[in-house]
């Protein structure tokens, strides 16, 4: 099994040099560091949906100030592209690492998260729906031309990406299958096309539900698009073939400019987050526009690898009962 577990290993590295390689020359970033915590109450850390709980310490030299390990980089890295003086059409990418204690296990969740996390510096006037799906497409080809290395690389890998990806409105899908819940819907338009996109994800459909969560201060889901819908932001899902269901590789957007973050705040009754940090610093014009996002690295390696368990490609904690249940059914843990 050990020589099993370091041929993983080999290609996990495989996967992760050539996508990010591919990434990095599409959309013309530049890697930098990150940090693993922030300090709390400086509205920086990622939110997610507003009720999961950070993983949280006092530190003894600063007088015992909290910080907390990140969620996600979503809004700090939009301050790293001031600070950084990052051109128009330029952005940064980093290997980002989390902790999200209160993650349900599945097979495709885990309590640690490791993620390429990017930002681009972008222009006002392309706050568009236009340039958020050059931007998706251009991610979508790396993913596709890295599944094909691999199927190169791994023969018995067999690639199972489909050459375009569709796009679709959270509105139009609910509008698509309105009898069906958001994952229903997500599987049955995923396996019916292979890849999708589906945007404006965060703000309440005519159901009057949201398609699904999103923090009120990164991506722009209010907004309306040259589409006639509301929304600049999405998810990339695939059809997982040996899951046998909807796949989502990356959550990704143009973020909120002051008009679209003091709207969502308000519609989440959060306006008293204004006094934040960084939410003061966007709200008084002192933050580039941009576009960014997260692709999961585990997410990527396990689609790419056609791995069972997101524990097959990264090392995570695990009871012991659900080690001995995958163990028994060939599914090795890393």
């Amino acid at each position: 099994m050990g020589r099993n577990l370091l041929k993983t290993e080999q290609a996990i590295t495989f996967v992760k040099e050539s996508f990010s390689r591919k990434l990095i020359q599409a959309l013309n970033l530049i890697p930098v560091s990150s940090p693993l915590v922030v300090l709390d109450g400086t509205g920086i850390n990622d939110d997610l949906n507003g009720i999961e709980r950070p993983v949280s310490f006092p530190i003894k030299s600063l007088n015992e100030q909290r910080a907390v390990v990140v969620h996600s980089l979503a809004k700090w890295k939009r301050v790293r592209l001031k600070e950084l003086e990052i051109e128009k059409n330029e952005g940064i990418i980093t290997d980002m690492r989390a902790l999200r204690p209160d993650e349900d296990y599945t097979p495709i969740h885990s309590i640690y998260v490791d993620q390429w996390d990017w930002e681009k510096h972008i222009d006002a006037s392309d706050r568009t729906f236009s340039y958020l799906k050059q931007t998706v497409l251009q991610i979508y080809q790396s993913l596709y031309d890295t599944e094909r290395e691999v199927e190169a690389k791994y023969p018995d890998i067999k690639a199972a990406l489909p050459s375009s990806i569709h796009f679709i409105s959270a509105e139009e899908l609910l509008l698509a299958y309105p009898d069906l819940t958001p994952k229903e819907r997500e599987n049955a338009i995923t396996k019916t096309h292979g890849a999708v996109f589906i945007y404006g994800i965060g703000g309440v459909l005519s159901n009057g539900f949201p398609h699904d969560g999103r923090a009120a201060d990164y991506d722009d889901w209010s907004s309306d698009n040259e589409n006639g819908y509301k929304g600049l932001n999405g998810d990339i899902l695939v059809w997982n073939p040996v899951l046998h269901t909807a796949f989502e590789l990356s959550s990704m957007g143009i973020r909120v400019n002051k008009t679209a973050l003091a709207h969502q705040l308000e519609v989440r009754n959060n306006s008293e987050r204004a006094q934040l940090s960084f939410h003061s610093m966007l709200l008084g014009d002192k933050l580039p526009e941009s576009i960014g996002g997260g692709i999961g690295q585990s997410r990527v390696c396990m689609f790419m690898l056609k791995k069972a368990h997101i524990g097959e490609v990264q090392v995570s904690i695990w009871n012991e009962e659900q080690r001995i249940f995958l163990l028994e059914q060939d599914i090795n843990l890393l």
